[in-house]
């Protein structure tokens, strides 16, 4: 990530009131908390389709987004905003929930496939490359196939409320390293407290 340094941080949701506290926002729960440690503000942009701040994290300027073409448009929101910036693939971090990671869990890993998740499934479509950063906020499963729509849809317990926010927490501690280009040494930091069940890797 050192050659092409981050400089777009996606979070995947859903806009409007109904779905902000859902487990399918985690991302926008990610980039919310990225701006309030930066004391910067979200502001529509309709030439992005979506919310976007500017932060400044340690000396370095960052580009945050919350698209609002909802979850299964995402890439018109990311590609918009880009391409407008002339960013390669691998200069974005996209945050999601992931199913199959349990609450607490955060993987972080650079490319790959959609894996059944339709904003990430946009995504690759709409920037014709799988080949971005992505920040997997684990948010579990329901047990069966057919759930996972109202499950997605819904508020997670108030323990896994508990353990996403841990998680987010976490990712959030190893942010200024990963905007550094520093990947291994983010890794340490996760693993650091043999209690955290985060990792990262370069899958």
């Amino acid at each position: 990530m050192s050659a092409n340094p981050l400089q777009l941080i996606v979070g995947l949701g859903n806009p409007g009131p109904e779905y902000q506290d859902t487990r399918h926002n985690a991302g926008f729960w990610f980039v919310d908390r990225v701006a309030r440690l930066a004391g910067s503000a979200f502001r529509p942009e309709s030439r992005f389709h979506g919310e976007v701040a500017k932060v400044r994290l340690d000396g370095r300027d960052l580009w945050l987004l919350k698209p609002a073409t909802y979850m299964n448009a995402s890439g018109r929101a990311a590609a918009a905003l880009a391409h407008f910036y002339k960013l390669l693939p691998e200069q974005l971090l996209v945050v999601h929930d992931e199913l199959d990671l349990s609450p607490g869990s955060a993987k972080l890993k650079k490319g790959g496939g959609a894996a059944g998740h339709n904003g990430l499934k946009d995504l690759i479509a709409a920037l014709g490359s799988p080949e971005f950063w992505r920040l997997r906020i684990g948010i579990g499963h329901p047990g069966q196939r057919g759930e996972v729509v109202d499950y997605v849809l819904h508020r997670p317990s108030r323990s896994e409320q508990e353990a996403i926010e841990g998680s987010l927490t976490r990712a959030l501690d190893v942010l200024p390293l990963l905007v550094a280009g520093n990947v291994s040494a983010a890794m340490t930091n996760l693993h650091a407290n043999p209690k955290k069940d985060s990792v990262v890797d370069k899958g």
